[in-house]
């Protein structure tokens, strides 16, 4: 991923509705989810979703594919693991980084 990918990836997340929209189709997976039940399931009105759909496909964050009459939004692990992976792969100046357990919420 090269840094131009990596602030088209940002600046599509910088939205608070656009990140609630890729987080809830990162946790729905490959089944994807379509705008209707996006729409309901946010509280997001379908124009303003179908805005912020395109800026995230836009991105490479999301895909969208035609089944039947309906349109399937995914999120695009790919990508989303490629910019995890630009914005760590220094991490710690290469040595494995240690948690504080005490920090930890886990």
């Amino acid at each position: 991923m090269n840094e131009s990918d990596v602030i088209r990836s940002l600046a599509a997340l910088a939205h608070p509705l656009r990140l609630r929209v890729f987080r809830a189709l990162v946790v729905t997976g490959q089944t994807g989810l379509t705008p209707g039940v996006m729409s309901e399931a946010l509280g997001i009105p379908s124009t303003t979703l179908s805005f912020h759909l395109k800026e995230l496909t836009a991105a490479g964050l999301v895909t969208q594919e035609r089944a039947s009459r309906h349109l399937v939004y995914r999120a695009v692990y790919e990508q989303m693991n490629g910019l995890l992976g630009y914005l760590t792969e220094n991490c710690c100046q290469g040595a494995a980084c240690a948690v504080d357990s005490a920090a930890c919420k886990c």
